[in-house]
């Protein structure tokens, strides 16, 4: 089992979940974060941080599509490991559905 980030997170990009991770392995885009499938421990402590709810085991249904997801990103971004501000309408869109089709962005964050 693996946990990953989910489209909540999407124009959100709340950084509580890293903080916590004891593996480093969050990675960062401008407006998303993702976790590396093959680095993660399983160990869940990220879930409950996380304010938007988007964090999730890929046991549960249909988590196939974001553990590639995940991966795919893991491998293009940086890794992420200080916790950062929000962005600026994370509240706002909090929930909102549609959110890979309206915001998403395959550009690296900082990382940091």
């Amino acid at each position: 089992m693996t946990y990953v980030v989910t489209e909540n997170c999407v124009a959100c990009k709340y950084t509580d979940c890293v903080e916590v991770c004891p593996v480093d392995c969050f990675y960062e885009g401008e407006n998303f974060l993702v976790i590396h499938p093959d680095e993660c421990i399983d160990c869940g402590v990220c879930e409950p941080e996380c304010p938007a709810d988007a964090i999730r085991p890929d046991t549960e249904p249909d988590m196939e599509k974001w553990v590639e997801f995940n991966r795919k990103y893991s491998e293009l971004w940086p890794v992420i490991i200080t916790k950062k501000d929000q962005l600026p309408e994370a509240e706002e869109r909090d929930g909102e559905s549609g959110k890979m089709e309206k915001y998403f962005s395959e550009a690296p964050g900082e990382g940091g």
